[in-house]
């Protein structure tokens, strides 16, 4: 199991530092380079996120009976569609005469 890295910054001597810690562990209060017990942890950004390799697309995560199911649906409608799907309408048709302004 990794241990996250803590960052750490002293109110006496402003010195900085990074340390491996348990997620558990007391946070330090002693600084190394000083001594004085005013060390505190600092709120860093996080670790970044590296994507590597494929299984990146909403599709890829997809069980093989969903992905079969989304075919069949796909096929059926295409066979038997007759451009319209069930639940639209038509767009209103423009009274004769008037120009669009």
């Amino acid at each position: 199991m990794s241990m996250p890295t803590y960052d750490y910054k002293c109110g006496a001597c402003n010195e900085t530092w990074e340390v491996f810690q348990s997620i558990k562990a007391a946070p330090i209060k002693k600084c190394p380079a000083c001594g004085k017990q005013k060390a505190k942890r600092q709120i860093g950004p996080g670790a970044g996120v590296i994507f590597k390799g494929s299984g990146f697309y909403q599709t890829d995560y997809r069980s093989d009976s969903y992905k079969k199911g989304a075919d069949a649906a796909t096929k059926t409608e295409s066979s038997g569609s007759t451009g319209e799907s069930a639940g639209t309408s038509k767009p209103a048709a423009k009274p004769e005469g008037k120009s669009a302004e």
